[in-house]
């Protein structure tokens, strides 16, 4: 039996539809993730406002099973009161989702180790952290973002109802 290899690839012409319109997760969960066409569109408000994100299909033996996208800064234009600092020249991984055709076999947790390797080459120069955000009721990914370390900021959340949980990762 051939072994499952999962891979982060550059969202490209020839996979970009089956990103968009090929993935999604199950009814009850879209209310944790944003679409991946809105994903991609922040993506091009980000890179046309300097800050450089990286999407990516995360792929199972060459075919898209989920998307992840990674960001790098955010802009000061943006910032509002109780805004922590962490989330201003540092790391994120901004989604992940994998389809709900291929949940639970480990697809999610691979794709985590491999953003952050990407993260640990520095593309955006060397940071001190790296943040994300969920939403509180999402205890897979609660689970998930802690057994790599992160740390939930709750100082950052329990003031705005209606907010994702912080939680940061020392690089």
């Amino acid at each position: 039996m051939k072994k499952d290899v999962i891979t982060l690839e550059k969202i490209t012409y020839k996979n970009y539809v089956k990103v968009l319109f090929g993935l999604n997760v199950n009814r009850k969960q879209k209310e944790f993730v944003a679409s991946n066409m809105c994903s991609l569109a922040e993506a091009y408000v980000a890179l046309t406002n300097g800050y450089p994100p990286y999407p990516f299909a995360i792929c199972r033996n060459g075919k898209p099973v989920g998307f992840l996208m990674i960001g790098c800064g955010a802009s000061e234009e943006e910032r509002e009161e109780g805004d922590p600092d962490f989330i201003f020249d540092n790391y994120c991984i901004w989604r992940l989702m994998i389809d709900k055709r291929y949940q639970g076999r480990g697809y999610g947790r691979k794709a985590m180790e491999l953003a952050l390797e990407f993260i640990r080459t520095w593309p955006s120069g060397k940071k001190k952290y790296c943040w994300l955000s969920y939403e509180p009721e999402n205890e897979t990914a609660k689970k998930l973002y802690a057994s790599f370390g992160f740390v939930e900021q709750p100082q950052y959340f329990k003031d705005k109802p209606g907010e994702e949980m912080p939680a940061i990762l020392e690089l």
